[in-house]
């Protein structure tokens, strides 16, 4: 008997103005799997993972997390344990670890641990960010300094599946690889998995363990 899969998507369909980005679109994820998401730009990459996250409504197509549907989760709690982190990611006034310590306090994350500096320091010095980077205003933070933050947001929660929007995109060549690596090694832990879209095609050739096209209808 096959292991129930850690995530599964089957039958999804998506359309935008009335034209069909994709349809009958399925997948399904194992612990320490990581997917590339490949597509032309305007097919509906970011849709889709908004979608699994359910911030967007399905319009067709049943999600499974660990063999339950998001009604038996709840959506808090779905939007928890699938994490989507946005390629402009935001942040409010304060500091870096204002906003770090900010989602500690969501009712979805009660009884789920807690705010861990020592965690977050040692994955800022695998970034090459000293410890001082939390002191820093969010608000004067740079594009690149933004997705560093929106992307230790999202680990430090132990999400099952984190869902990867250009993680990248305005970082430099060394902090790409340094982000890699600590994302494979929190991946390695039981029952995590991940979706990544990249503009840059050797980024899903080096990274991903498997990909997703997302042909034309």
């Amino acid at each position: 008997m096959q292991p129930i899969p850690l995530f599964s998507a089957t039958g999804l369909c998506r359309s935008l103005a009335g034209r069909l980005l994709w349809r009958d679109l399925d997948l399904t994820l194992r612990p320490g799997e990581r997917l590339g998401l490949v597509a032309p730009s305007g097919r509906g990459k970011t849709l889709l993972l908004r979608a699994l996250a359910l911030l967007d409504p399905l319009q067709r197509g049943v999600l499974r997390l660990r063999g339950r549907q998001p009604e038996s989760w709840g959506l808090p709690a779905w939007r928890a344990r699938v994490s989507y982190v946005s390629q402009r990611p935001v942040a409010h006034s304060g500091t870096v670890e204002d906003n770090l310590r900010s989602v500690w306090g969501f009712a979805s994350q009660r009884g789920r641990g807690g705010w861990h500096p020592a965690r977050v320091c040692r994955w800022l010095e695998r970034l090459g960010r000293p410890p001082a980077f939390l002191g820093y205003p969010a608000e004067r933070l740079s594009g690149g300094e933004l997705q560093l933050l929106s992307l230790l947001r999202a680990l430090q929660l132990d999400p099952d599946v984190l869902l990867l929007d250009e993680p990248c995109a305005s970082l430099d060549a060394s902090t790409t690889l340094a982000v890699e690596t600590l994302l494979r090694e929190w991946l390695a832990a039981d029952g995590r998995a991940c979706v990544l879209t990249s503009h840059d095609p050797e980024q899903i050739g080096r990274f991903t363990t498997a990909r997703l096209e997302l042909n034309r209808p």
